[in-house]
């Protein structure tokens, strides 16, 4: 066990985490975790690309009404503003680091150098992209980047427990993180100044998701122990078209091929999406995922199809060559093929609540990305914005750090883990039971339909989950699993709780005995007991309300 200290302790490495350790200075000691390799975060397997204002026909006022659509209602306009105008710079930042985004024919000869897509939602082509691999190629070439500075450490193959707070002039402060080893066992403790929360959602807390197997909750679990509030946790984002294979386990079929003219069948061919939104296939993705569902139950089917092979095939291999690869390894042929497709939980809409400098409820704690709520998504996430948010609030979060460097007092010695009256458990069966109850019972109780019912019986097993988990916890030495177990019983406990508040249908949650909106629109925030709201201590410049 060893004690580490730094300026920044930046926890997780997708494009949030990254682009916060890019921009803060030379001068700024950082440490920045991983939970496996680098490359072992959501940006990772992101396939559409970033949306940005960069073509003379669309409009900030365009990109920021069409996220309000999608939002239904709950967007913060100053968040969606920041976040827009905020845009281009952040892309003109991308391509400075060196991301390969595709090109139009005709390359720097061309008036826009850059080949545009368009996504649900949008009302322009904005969606810059590298083929159907963005997120390999921001994910490869920020990780480039952060390999060639000298001021940041990198710790893989870590997972942090929980954060460390310390009394520093009568006021509690986030001063660190006690961090386990996965590969060694060990337990070490990292002090530093700012604390920045870049973990990642929690789609794992369901049994069917998109996203790789870090993203269990752990940065918003992390901070709702230690005081802050968080909102909107029932805004899950089910993405409409995950691959339906055994062999293709989370493997996104990108929501770009609807974006070109990939039509949504029935297993008989029939097209059924113009019965559900005038968009049809383009129509936002809480409607789809809803509408594939309802399929999907009324027929009894497993999946559905999605069907691009009436586009030339140069075309489709050209624009989806992950897609198509992945699909001819399996044996499907998109060029000639429908896929067949099931929805798939993928993004987390709600999370830390934080003001335009990431700055949480605990100062010195800092938050964003997916682990954050800004006020952006609303009820339903916009395709595309979200890498958008991960750059736009990554540049802002490292400013602010950097503006109060060295200010924040330097963390005392804090106190080493302690397993020492713990033993090893013979019975990990326990948390393989547990994770598979809570996936389970979140995707038949918690899924993309609600009804009270199944929320009050989700209540009740999670209820028992979350008094098993802790004691599991406080009697075994600790694991990468148990940590996850941990966390993500935390986290479907606060969408639940979310949910069961939210006596409407809005955006990406849908209850069965309210099925329409209410007004005015709320967000749903939940405070937790040992909140600095409580204290009568709440800085004036933190989470925004």
């Amino acid at each position: 066990m060893a004690t580490f200290h730094y300026d920044v302790l930046i926890i997780g490495s997708g494009a949030a985490g990254l682009t916060v350790a890019l921009r803060l200075p030379d001068n700024a000691r950082v440490a920045l975790l991983s939970k496996g390799e680098l490359t072992h975060a959501s940006t990772y397997y992101a396939q559409g690309g970033v949306a940005a204002v960069l073509d003379e026909s669309d409009s900030m006022d365009s990109h920021v009404q069409d996220t309000h659509v999608a939002g239904a209602g709950l967007c913060h306009d100053d968040a969606v503003r920041f976040t827009v105008e905020n845009g281009p710079e952040a892309i003109r930042w991308l391509i400075e680091q060196g991301v390969d985004f595709t090109r139009m024919p005709g390359g720097q000869d061309a008036p826009l150098p850059y080949h545009l897509t368009r996504e649900g939602g949008h009302s322009h082509r904005r969606i810059i992209h590298a083929a159907d691999a963005t997120g390999v190629a921001i994910s490869s070439t920020l990780i480039d980047r952060v390999k060639e500075k000298t001021n940041v450490e990198r710790f893989e193959h870590r997972v942090a427990v929980d954060l460390i707070t310390q009394v520093h002039d009568g006021e509690r402060r986030c001063c660190g993180a006690y961090v386990h080893d996965i590969r060694s066992g060990e337990t070490d403790v990292i002090l530093a100044r700012s604390v920045v929360l870049a973990t990642g959602g929690a789609s794992k807390v369901y049994l069917y998701t998109s996203n790789p197997d870090v993203a269990t909750g752990d940065g918003i679990a992390m901070a709702w122990r230690a005081g802050c509030r968080v909102a909107n946790m029932e805004f899950m984002q089910f993405h409409p078209t995950c691959l339906y294979h055994p062999k293709a386990k989370s493997f996104l079929i990108t929501e770009a091929i609807r974006g070109e003219g990939g039509k949504l069948l029935l297993p008989n061919g029939e097209r059924f999406m113009p019965r559900f939104h005038e968009l049809a296939e383009l129509a936002p993705r809480d409607v789809v995922a809803r509408a594939i569902d309802h399929e999907m139950k009324r027929l009894g089917a497993d999946c559905l199809y999605l069907d691009i092979s009436h586009k030339p095939a140069d075309f489709i291999i050209e624009h989806f060559p992950t897609v198509y690869a992945k699909c001819l390894q399996l044996g499907l042929d998109i060029t000639r093929d429908p896929i067949p497709v099931v929805p798939a939980a993928h993004y987390t809409c709600g999370g830390v609540m934080i003001n335009q400098n990431g700055e949480t409820d605990l100062p010195g704690l800092y938050a964003l990305g997916e682990t954050s709520f800004t006020g952006l998504h609303g009820a339903n996430r916009m395709a595309s914005n979200s890498l958008l948010e991960c750059l736009v609030y990554g540049r802002s979060v490292a400013r602010h750090i950097s503006e109060h460097l060295p200010g924040p007092p330097l963390p005392r010695g804090a106190e080493e883990w302690d397993d020492s009256l713990v033993t090893d458990s013979d019975e990990d069966v326990v948390i393989s039971h547990n994770w598979d109850e809570l996936r389970r019972f979140m995707w038949d109780y918690v899924g993309i339909v609600r009804t009270v019912k199944r929320l009050e019986r989700a209540q009740h097993r999670v209820d028992l989950l979350q008094k098993e988990i802790s004691e599991y916890y406080s009697n075994y030495h600790i694991s990468n699993d148990l940590l996850e177990l941990r966390n993500l019983v935390v986290i479907a406990d606060l969408i639940i709780r979310s949910a069961l508040q939210r006596r409407e249908s809005r955006g990406l949650h849908f209850m069965r005995e309210f099925p329409g909106p209410q007004d005015p629109p709320r967000d749903s925030v939940l405070v937790p007991d040992n909140s600095p709201l409580h204290e009568g201590a709440l800085s004036p410049v933190s989470a925004a309300d």
